[in-house]
């Protein structure tokens, strides 16, 4: 069962499976019955074998498995990730069909043996239901046998005798690949390989994480407001451990500014931060905007931003310019789709999942209120300001030097009064960080323009920038 299949091999295998005992059968009215019952029990079972399996999240394979439960002349299912997600959350007790009754009745009558032989058909669909992700797991393998055990309690209470061993679901299981693998004493590393074989690095500690926030130029409102937070969580988890009361707390976050002004940077240090202080289990940033969660037909929105959210399981989902999901012309817009499906993740995952949100100030409240969920779990707020002239020129300096170039005495005033113009005279399309980047690149590219033409360049030659290659030349 440890074999990757498609959805058409599983709906093929299940179909195989059901013709097959429906022809074991003799009464048409039992098989009718079994006809037409089969496809919506199996498929609420399959449910009941997902739920059961803690260490995997529902993914775009499980929606394909349970559309393929189908078998000819019954309806075919049209399931979105929406209804397989909450069907799998909402799954309660294993029941038997209500066809296995009669089942049963037939069997006591004329001596068959229909209801083990479909306990073992069941066994066997819902181990290739319990293989969507590729392995039967333990958990997985324990549903399917205590389902199993109920439909041979009650034969056993009709007197209807086994004539062969049934099947068990644990020959079939197997530990998570992400479990460690025994290791092998016999194989030892040759000496070179240990050597080659790069050490991994250690991961950065709180201070260190700290450290490189405060080393960002400005964001000094931003950087207060971290360190508040940190201290938050650090108490919590002090009051947790002190056996106090602790409120209910969100943190996620929504980031308001213009572009440029290093959310996305903020947002990294953070994911490693929250991992740091052991909020998060790993600690990595996934980053999407509105194009890597909505699709443009029915139904797929929910998987792409389902498979987005997987990514990010134990770090940060960063959605950048996040309000583009509101579209307040259209109710029926994709992107509400999208903010559905996060939400439910945010829920799901509470424990193991942050979402950022950003973009600017004015848009990004209003799409906070555009939704009352977003409201109940978005209830903290950093503001970006915008980087004054010395603090582009400190970015444009900080540029110069982790590039190899030096500024002269005439291109370093030259460039502190075009930075002070560029800040004052700032509009909408304002850029911050990112402006800077682009004048530091077109002034590298007309420097190199120009020191082509020396013969025999310098060292100091080929790094120094000089007002002349700073200044943008009209076309």
């Amino acid at each position: 069962m440890s074999t990757m299949m498609t959805a058409s091999e599983v709906h093929k295998q299940y179909t195989e499976v059901a013709a097959a005992f429906r022809k074991l059968i003799p009464d048409p009215a039992l098989r009718l019955s079994f006809s037409r019952q089969v496809d919506g029990y199996v498929r609420g079972y399959a449910l009941g074998v997902w739920q059961a399996d803690s260490a995997s999240s529902i993914s775009p394979r499980h929606v394909e498995f349970y559309n393929a439960i189908w078998t000819p002349g019954n309806p075919v299912p049209s399931a979105l990730y929406w209804e397989v997600a909450s069907g799998v959350a909402n799954f309660d007790l294993f029941q038997p069909p209500a066809f296995f009754q009669d089942l049963r009745q037939y069997d006591r009558l004329r001596g068959t043996a229909l209801a083990r032989r479909f306990a073992d058909d069941l066994t066997l669909l819902l181990l290739l239901f319990a293989a969507v992700d590729g392995v039967v797991s333990e958990s997985e393998a324990g549903f399917v046998n205590a389902c199993n055990d109920v439909l041979l309690e009650l034969c056993d209470k009709d007197g209807l005798r086994a004539d062969r061993p049934a099947i068990r679901a644990d020959q079939f299981s197997a530990p998570r690949p992400s479990q460690p693998a025994p290791a092998v004493k016999e194989e030892k590393v040759p000496a070179k390989q240990e050597k080659d074989t790069p050490p991994a690095e250690p991961e950065p500690t709180l201070e260190e994480l700290l450290a490189e926030l405060d080393g960002l130029c400005g964001l000094d409102r931003v950087k207060k407001d971290v360190k508040s937070l940190i201290n938050l969580v650090k108490v919590r988890k002090l009051r947790e451990e002190a056996g106090l009361p602790v409120p209910p707390m969100s943190l996620h976050l929504v980031f308001m500014g213009n572009p440029g002004t290093g959310k996305t940077t903020v947002a990294r240090l953070l994911a490693k931060i929250y991992h740091a202080v052991g909020v998060l289990s790993k600690g990595q940033l996934v980053e999407v905007d509105r194009s890597g969660l909505v699709a443009g037909f029915v139904g797929q929105t929910a998987l792409k931003t389902q498979e987005a959210v997987q990514k990010a399981i134990g770090g940060v989902l960063f959605i950048d310019e996040a309000y583009a999901l509101v579209n307040a012309e259209s109710a029926n817009d994709f992107g509400h789709e999208a903010i559905e499906v996060v939400l439910k993740n945010m829920e799901d995952h509470r424990k193991d999942l942050i979402v950022i949100v950003a973009g600017y100030t004015d848009r990004m409240e209003q799409f906070i209120h555009a939704n009352p969920g977003l409201e109940s779990r978005f209830n903290k707020y950093f503001f970006f300001e915008d980087y004054d002239g010395k603090q582009l020129m400190e970015i444009f300096r900080s540029m110069c030097k982790k590039n190899g170039y030096t500024l002269s005495e005439a291109g370093e005033q030259f460039m502190e009064k075009d930075l002070q113009e560029l800040y004052e005279e700032r509009d909408e399309n304002f850029g911050n960080a990112r402006d800077v980047r682009n004048l530091f690149e077109q002034a590298v590219a007309r420097q190199a323009d120009r020191v082509s033409q020396l013969e025999v360049p310098t060292k100091e030659q080929l790094m120094e920038l000089l007002p002349e290659d700073l200044e943008e030349k009209e076309v």
